[in-house]
């Protein structure tokens, strides 16, 4: 053989072993690429979850749920109120997976605690909130009952406007109802009034009724169309429900049919995340548990943590 033949056939095999070289370990690359790609397919959530219940969770259970299936687009929550009675429910009869309560599954009657998992979520403060015009910002708790059971009928008689008090209440299945009832008017049942299920129509009906009054969740609680009424000179503050100075205030309670599995499981460890606690459940006007100097049992026993 001619020594330029031999120098080109010499040459020609060599482009062949770089270019095998080169093909192998491009589809080596393609399928780790593919690999990887798989990999986090595989670590994205996905399913449906149907979670019910308490309508003052309502804005915090849905601003995370939106976010978590922003990133998991396989994943479908859909999230419904009713209120916390009906949350519980709907739980313990396994008609959803999650059931969101502003009390503690022992308070409701008919409810069987101890088949439920109880998850806090977040701690919710609520107010007493009144029509801007009354002309009060600020009202005893002995005074704040006697309004509530009926005894103060006129705002006169507490300096502010002379107008007829007309009372916002919450159903009896409603965890915000109980809450209230339970640490503002220390157990008494409020009077007849207007009664409506959700709070977003509670807040409008007050803010629209001259001389009406009705109970928020903070949250709720974000603008000027109302006004939250301090208690004894003591602000509806997130610090102040934090140092367990003001008294109206309750876990968020998401309860689940034993141990949670599943997409559940999944979104109740995003919702208690540091990320979500410190971001979505913060703006959204609720207050992290982890933030609490103090805490509470079934019972209303407050005590430091």
């Amino acid at each position: 053989m001619k020594p330029f033949k031999k120098i080109t056939l010499m040459f020609i095999m060599s482009v062949l072993v770089v270019f095998a070289a080169a093909c192998g370990s491009s589809s080596t690359n393609n399928n780790a690429d593919e690999g990887k790609q798989s990999d986090k397919t595989e670590n994205k959530a996905s399913g449906s979850l149907t979670i019910s219940g308490s309508s003052a969770m309502q804005p915090l259970v849905l601003a995370a749920a939106e976010k978590f299936m922003d990133e998991n687009p396989d994943a479908d929550i859909q999230v419904q109120a009713g209120g916390s009675g009906t949350g519980l429910s709907q739980v313990a009869e396994g008609t959803v997976q999650i059931g969101n309560s502003d009390v503690f599954a022992e308070e409701k009657e008919g409810i069987p605690a101890k088949e439920l998992t109880d998850h806090q979520v977040a701690v919710v403060g609520m107010a007493a909130a009144v029509n801007p015009e009354v002309g009060i910002d600020d009202i005893s708790l002995e005074d704040l009952k006697k309004v509530f059971t009926g005894k103060i009928k006129n705002w006169k008689e507490l300096g502010g406007k002379d107008q007829k008090i007309t009372l916002v209440n919450r159903p009896d299945s409603s965890g915000t109802r109980a809450t209230f009832v339970k640490y503002a008017l220390d157990g008494e049942t409020p009077a007849e009034g207007i009664t409506e299920d959700s709070s977003n129509t509670v807040k409008k009906l007050i803010a629209e009724t001259p001389g009406a009054i009705g109970y928020l969740a903070f949250s709720y609680i974000k603008d000027d169309t109302v006004t939250p009424l301090s208690i004894d000179g003591v602000k509806p503050t997130a610090e102040n429900v934090q140092k367990g100075k003001f008294p109206i205030w309750a876990y968020q309670h998401s309860y689940t049919k034993g141990e949670p599995e599943g997409l559940a499981k999944e979104f109740l460890d995003y919702l208690m995340s540091d990320d979500i606690q410190k971001s979505i459940v913060t703006e959204q006007g609720y207050i992290p548990v982890t933030d609490m100097e103090v805490k509470r049992d079934a019972d209303g026993k407050q005590t430091d943590k």
